[in-house]
């Protein structure tokens, strides 16, 4: 029932408008009922769980289960968390002054029912927005049962002067406060296990415990939890007895596809709107970026069981824009593009969010990164230009071969990093087979992104070790594997 919360300030007014009252886990499966049936979107802005996580969520929430959100880093299960506040009630009525949120028509704290018992329908009513209905805690190790339950308050008893075992001494914790509200406690497995034991009754009976007090609050509240897998092993785990109370476990995952990685990307990068025009990013570049944290995923030097965030492409797309954009300050530009090169620029932001195998470790984290762009290159390679094979027939043609013969020829091709985009571009234009292969393989190429298709050419063909790449102080030098050599003999 819809009410005008501006025209009811007292419990008479509340009780004349017909309101009845509703639990939360009722509130929120009402509303996403109704949403479904509208045909409405129930956690927008999260993507690639269309088909995966969010109808689990649906069927919990129908279910009026609690819920324990399981997953690695950067999985976005605390932001499916902060979006079940859209389903719940715009407006909730409560017991002015109360605590706790004590529904007028349920109160059941003390204050609140000696509030009523002595107003009557004259007691003053509050109203409390949804967007207030949302609790958060993240549990570390120094957290208390007196931080999440409740214990007595020595200073509220000397100032009203009540004895210990008077209840209004008591003070209530973060969860009788988040009554009638969402209540989410991350990482629940750095939780201390005596701790954890302390929530069986909230879960199953809906009820607390503070110190020697015999209190009977039947809490109305939703519980979301979450939980990495590594912490099961590295810092603890969820007891059993509290497993057993949660209704549904699920499980989120990484994109599955690069052009859901992108939408992710897209819609949470931090950028300036200026950065954002100054500097053009080929499609080609977005993929590229998205594809390095694929292969971090599967890399031989990267801890799986920790996983890499998708906070790392969201935080390497800011930096390869910054990268673009500080070429621009300092050559005096307007605007520029994104180059293959600027992925240097890239590496503090991988180097930061993965994990290190021993092996990893050996290489260094700036080396595994590097290597990590190197595999992205390989991949989306062939997506554009014919195959590299590794092992090929003696004497056998490759598309490649005139520009390794260039090369070989040459004195190598050095590409600066504070070359303005004229240069830039005159500079790869002078290698007619770059011109060439774009030409013959990708005719239809947007211009603007040919470029960055040029140098993908030559990156590829060292990630393929048919030429080498050396990095020198104002940029990269690509020359023939083995001419140079040749050549001092």
């Amino acid at each position: 029932m819809k009410l005008n919360y501006e025209e009811i300030s007292t419990l008479g007014e509340l009780k004349k408008a017909g309101y009845q009252t509703t639990s939360i886990k009722d509130e929120l499966r009402n509303n996403l009922i109704a949403r479904i049936k509208k045909g409405e979107e129930t956690f927008s802005g999260v993507w690639g769980y269309e088909n995966s996580v969010i109808p689990q969520l649906e069927r919990a929430i129908l279910s009026r289960h609690n819920i324990n959100l399981l997953g690695l880093r950067g999985q976005a299960k605390t932001r499916l968390a902060r979006l079940m506040v859209n389903l719940l009630d715009e407006w909730i009525p409560v017991v002015s002054g109360s605590e706790i949120n004590d529904d007028p028509l349920k109160p059941m704290s003390r204050y609140a029912m000696e509030l009523i018992a002595d107003k009557g329908d004259e007691t003053s009513i509050s109203w409390l927005h949804r967007s207030e209905r949302f609790y958060e805690k993240l549990a570390t190790p120094d957290v208390t049962v007196a931080d999440l339950i409740g214990d007595v308050d020595p200073i509220k008893a000397a100032n009203l002067k009540l004895s210990y075992a008077d209840d209004r001494v008591i003070h209530f914790g973060m969860i009788p406060r988040a009554n009638r509200c969402i209540f989410v406690i991350n990482e629940l497995p750095d939780l201390q296990a005596r701790i954890q034991v302390s929530l069986f009754n909230i879960l199953e009976e809906g009820d607390i415990q503070i110190r020697g007090f015999k209190l009977r609050l039947p809490l109305d509240i939703q519980f979301v939890f979450t939980a990495n897998p590594e912490d099961y092993t590295n810092r603890g785990s969820i007891v059993t007895p509290l497993k057993d109370r949660i209704g549904s476990q699920i499980l989120t995952h990484y994109p599955d596809d690069i052009e859901t990685a992108r939408k992710i990307t897209a819609q949470e990068s931090n950028l300036d709107e200026r950065q954002s025009s100054a500097v053009y990013v080929p499609d080609i570049a977005r993929d590229l970026l998205e594809q390095i944290s694929f292969e971090a995923r599967n890399s031989e030097y990267v801890d799986a069981k920790s996983g890499v965030s998708a906070r790392t492409s969201i935080t390497a797309f800011e930096n390869l824009l910054s990268t673009a954009e500080r070429r621009t300050l300092l050559v005096g530009a307007d605007q520029t593009m994104v180059r293959l090169s600027d992925f240097l620029g890239v590496i503090p932001a991988i180097t930061g969010k993965i994990e290190l195998v021993y092996e990893g470790e050996q290489e260094g984290a700036d080396g595994v990164a590097a290597i990590l762009l190197d595999e992205a290159v390989k991949s989306i390679f062939p997506n554009y230009f014919p195959k590299i094979n590794k092992l090929e027939k003696k004497d056998a043609e490759t598309p490649y071969d005139e520009l390794l013969h260039w090369f070989f020829q040459g004195e190598g091709f050095e590409l600066l990093d504070d070359f303005t985009d004229a240069e830039y571009k005159r500079s790869l234009d002078s290698i007619p087979e770059l011109n060439r292969l774009v030409k013959e393989h990708q005719p239809d190429f947007p211009e603007n992104d040919t470029y960055f298709l040029k140098e993908m050419i030559l990156w590829g063909l060292v990630a393929h070790k048919k030429l080498s790449k050396n990095r020198f102080t104002e940029g990269y030098k690509f020359k023939d594997l083995y001419g140079s050599f040749i050549g001092g003999l």
